[in-house]
């Protein structure tokens, strides 16, 4: 069983990491559902906390690569991060004390807001050379606080919240965005990892498997993304509906076993 558990991590994490790196975002969504149905991970929390940590990991790494290519814009990425940790402590510990079931039927409706991210036209316009004053400072720890609580509440990266929430709060163009949100995704996920770890709703060695597939499928989803090019958009729509539908599946699943219907 142990054997067939560590393939079956691995391959979830392949296909988290290959969505990632095939569509730019998103596909952390999907951690949380393959950890339940697909590992056998039976306690919604242990898969959230598992999950987290398997995410942030991930984040900071994609952050080195846009490190080396100049996207980061570090003063709006600290301190959008600076508000999300204090939100991301509080959603976690709001999350824990959640009744398992309950949690997952509210985190299926947050995977139908990350499908309709994902289909939503991604702007460019933007000042790549903003400055950070007080009043963009206190826009971004609002808006990072914000989506730090959802982020640690749900254990996921939030990168579908944080991405705008950065361009609402700072102005800079999407490459920026989304280069300075990962950032956020790493801290908001570890503090996440953290706070579930302390109560011992991690496991530690299906993360490790679902790191190290990660990392593989983030590799081939890169290559193949730059080989679709044009065709990109049409993925987006393929990978929506997938997020539908297994949101759907949670949500009549998890419906059942609350006594709903």
């Amino acid at each position: 069983m142990i054997l067939i558990q560590t393939i079956l991590a691995v391959l979830s994490g392949i296909a988290v990491g290959f969505s990632l790196g095939l569509i730019g975002g998103g596909g952390s969504i999907l951690a949380v559902p393959l950890l339940l149905y697909v590992v056998g991970i039976r306690d919604p929390h242990v898969a959230i906390g598992t999950s987290a940590l398997a995410v942030s990991v991930n984040a900071f790494a994609n952050l080195l690569s846009h490190w080396r290519a100049g996207t980061v814009k570090w003063a709006c990425a600290l301190t959008f991060a600076s508000g999300g940790v204090l939100g991301a402590v509080l959603g976690s510990t709001l999350g824990k004390l959640f009744d398992g079931e309950r949690l997952l039927f509210l985190f299926a409706l947050v995977m139908f807001a990350a499908g309709l991210a994902v289909l939503r036209p991604r702007a460019s316009a933007g000042d790549p050379n903003v400055q950070v004053t007080p009043r963009i400072a206190l826009k971004l720890v609002g808006l990072g606080f914000l989506a730090g609580i959802l982020s640690g509440f749900f254990g996921i990266g939030g990168g579908f919240l944080v991405v705008p929430g950065i361009m609402l709060g700072s102005g800079i163009p999407m490459v920026n965005a989304v280069g300075s949100s990962l950032f956020s995704v790493g801290t908001f996920g570890l503090t996440t990892a953290a706070n579930y770890a302390l109560s011992g709703l991690v496991d530690w060695r299906v993360a490790l498997e679902f790191i190290a597939g990660g990392a593989v499928g983030g590799f081939f989803g890169m290559k193949l993304c730059m080989l679709l090019g044009a065709k990109k958009r049409a993925l987006n729509f393929v990978f929506a509906a997938i997020v539908f539908a297994v949101a759907a599946y949670m949500l009549a699943r998890t419906a059942l076993a609350i006594g709903w219907v």
